[in-house]
Order: structure tokens, then C-alpha cells, then sequence
């Protein structure tokens, strides 16, 4: 089958490979892929960022449908469509599988880094951890909802988000652009969208930001206290350190920064406003399995609708430098059924 494999010497890019793939174990279910979407964290894994894995298959925003199981399988049945998310699979039995915190588990498991992922023409999963999805989705648009899409539910849901709160999503490509769209439509909140691309800025508006402020104006966070007293919650997608740094300012008191995106750094933080208004910090890491069922059950019901175009296996290294250059408004997503 052909697969996206990173590159040896690890360089950034992929090559496009002829790959056989092992027989199934008991627990696991074979998937033809349909579609995988190229995120951001697959630059990471191709950079060699969180460690270098020559050789390992990318992907982790992929959907398709069972075509073989183990015979100790009985929650999927060959023809369903499933998800092949970046939480592949945690231990089960630590504090966190076992306490609704899954995805902290310490002996993690995540698609297309520590195990072969989805951009490949068929892929193995764990039976228990593939997420069905719903008929009414779209499986094109399910892509970006496997990763973009269920990281944004769950750090809205990590930053309190309640219904006429505001909201800044900073950066608005393929997370930011979902961010609004379940801010405003399944949260019941106000956005202030802020990113350096107007196009980008235009989508925002046009999914239910209520402020679009170009990053590259003059005292951004100035702007936001005076328009809407500080937003209750930052959400932050964009991959510079300064987005983090400077959206502290953009809090009201007892507001809250979720961190989302992972650019190389480290965020200043003022500890005077950090003291005296209350100030909280919060890391947000994708989503559960059940974060991903209700992540997909709004999109069925068409409160979300990522932006999505399909592209060829062979383009990915061109994606790849698109989105490089910030050329890129939603997502690219590779179609496997053509």
C-alpha cells in the first residue's frame, strides 16, 4: 500500500512509499482509509520536533471503514466508519485512563508519531479507541473534526466557557476557524477572532466571530479591553510564543489562557496581572473518546462545518509548504478514495 513515511535523514518532509503492514492482533480492526487531513503536528512529527522517527507513517485526521477484525472484537463490524485520531490508545487502567483524563495518560499511545498513523492507504487500530462516525457527517469534514475539530471542544471546554461569555481565538486556520464555530454555536459565547491574514480573518467573521482584529495592529490586547473589558478566555492556536505572551493581556480578571498550539519556547507571563487579577494558565491536549463522540455529533447536526479541500497523496510535501507559508484556510485533506 502507499503510505506518507517521515523521511530518513528526517528533514521536514515525507516520501511516499510502498509499505506492508503487519497482520492484525487480537483487539485491533484493519480500516481502509478514505480520507486523512494534514495538521500542523504532523509538521512536528516530520521536523523531528518531539523526537525523530524515521520511517513512522504520519497522520492522525483520518476516517475510514472497516474492512477486517480480531475475533475477540464486538463494538466495531467490518463497513463501519471510524476515526484515526492522534490519541491512539492509552493504557486503560492509570488515574487518568480512569478518571475521564485519558489522553495524560503516561504510556500514551498517538497516531502517526509513536505508532504508524492514517496517511496510508489502510491502517490498524485499536478497536476500543476508534471513535464510529455518525451517519449525516460527512467524512471529508469528520477529517479535521478527528483532531482540529475535538482539540477546540475540549480547551473551550477546559477554558469554563459559558453562554454570553467572550472568547479570543488567536489564530484562525484549521483549529482557530473550528475554535469560533463551536465557541459561537455550541458554547453560546461572543469571539474576538485575531490572527495576521485577512482571509482568515474574512472565514472567522463569516463562521460567527463577533470582533476580527488583525494581529499586526497596534496594541492588540489595548484593543480588546476597551471593546469587551477583556474576553473571559483566550484560546491560542498560533504557533508563536508571542501570541501567548501577549493574550495574558487580553483577560479580563479571573480569566483564563488555554494553550493549544506548540511553537519552540517559552511564554513570559507578568506575574502582577497574574496575582492580582486572578489570572489562570491551562494546557489543553486534544480530546477523549468521548470528547470526539459529542465533537462529532455536533458536526452531524451541522453546528460546525470545517473548511475542507481534498488533494492528492502526492501533494503532501507541497501542503506541507503551504502551510509553512500560512498559505492555508482550514484544512488539506488527502482523499484515499480516488
Amino acid at each position: 500500500m502507499k503510505a506518507a513515511v517521515v523521511r530518513d535523514p528526517v528533514d521536514g518532509y515525507v516520501d511516499i512509499k510502498d509499505v506492508t503492514l503487519r497482520p492484525i492482533h487480537q483487539g485491533e480492526a484493519l480500516v481502509q482509509v478514505e480520507y486523512c487531513g494534514l495538521c500542523h503536528t504532523d509538521l512536528h512529527v516530520a521536523e523531528g520536533d518531539f523526537g525523530k522517527v524515521p520511517g513512522r507513517i504520519i497522520g492522525h485526521e483520518g476516517v475510514g471503514k472497516v474492512i477486517q477484525v480480531a475475533d475477540d472484537v464486538t463494538n466495531l463490524k467490518i463497513g463501519d466508519r471510524v476515526s484515526i485520531a492522534w490519541f491512539y490508545r492509552g493504557c486503560g487502567h492509570c488515574e487518568y485512563c480512569i478518571t475521564g483524563r485519558e489522553t495524560l495518560c503516561r504510556n500514551v499511545q498517538n497516531s502517526g508519531y509513536t505508532v504508524d498513523g492514517a496517511m496510508a492507504e489502510q491502517v490498524i487500530v485499536p478497536a476500543d479507541y476508534a471513535v464510529k462516525v455518525p451517519e449525516g457527517l460527512d467524512p471529508i469534514e469528520a477529517t479535521s473534526l478527528t483532531c482540529a475539530g475535538v482539540t477546540m471542544y475540549k480547551a473551550l471546554k477546559v477554558g469554563d466557557t459559558r453562554p454570553g461569555q467572550w472568547v479570543e481565538v488567536v489564530g484562525c486556520g484549521g483549529l482557530g476557524n473550528l475554535a469560533v464555530q463551536y465557541a459561537h454555536n455550541v458554547f453560546g459565547a461572543h469571539v474576538v477572532a485575531v490572527d495576521g491574514n485577512e482571509q482568515k480573518l474574512q472565514a472567522a467573521k463569516d463562521n460567527g466571530a463577533d470582533i476580527t482584529i488583525n494581529r499586526h495592529d497596534p496594541d492588540v490586547a489595548d484593543q480588546i479591553q476597551k471593546k469587551v473589558g477583556g474576553v473571559h478566555n483566550a484560546q491560542i492556536t498560533a504557533v508563536t510564543t508571542e501570541a501567548f505572551t501577549t493574550s495574558v493581556n487580553a483577560l479580563r480578571p479571573d480569566g483564563k489562557l488555554v494553550a493549544v498550539a506548540l511553537p519552540k519556547g517559552d511564554m513570559a507571563l507578568n506575574i502582577d496581572k497574574t496575582v492580582l487579577d486572578g489570572i489562570q494558565v491551562a494546557g489543553s491536549l486534544v480530546g477523549t473518546r468521548q470528547d470526539l463522540a459529542e465533537t462529532f455529533q455536533f458536526g452531524a447536526e451541522g453546528k460546525v462545518k470545517p473548511i475542507v479541500q481534498t488533494r492528492r497523496l502526492d501533494e503532501v510535501n507541497d501542503i506541507i509548504d503551504e502551510m509553512k507559508a500560512n498559505k492555508i484556510v482550514g484544512r488539506m485533506v488527502v482523499d484515499f478514495t480516488k
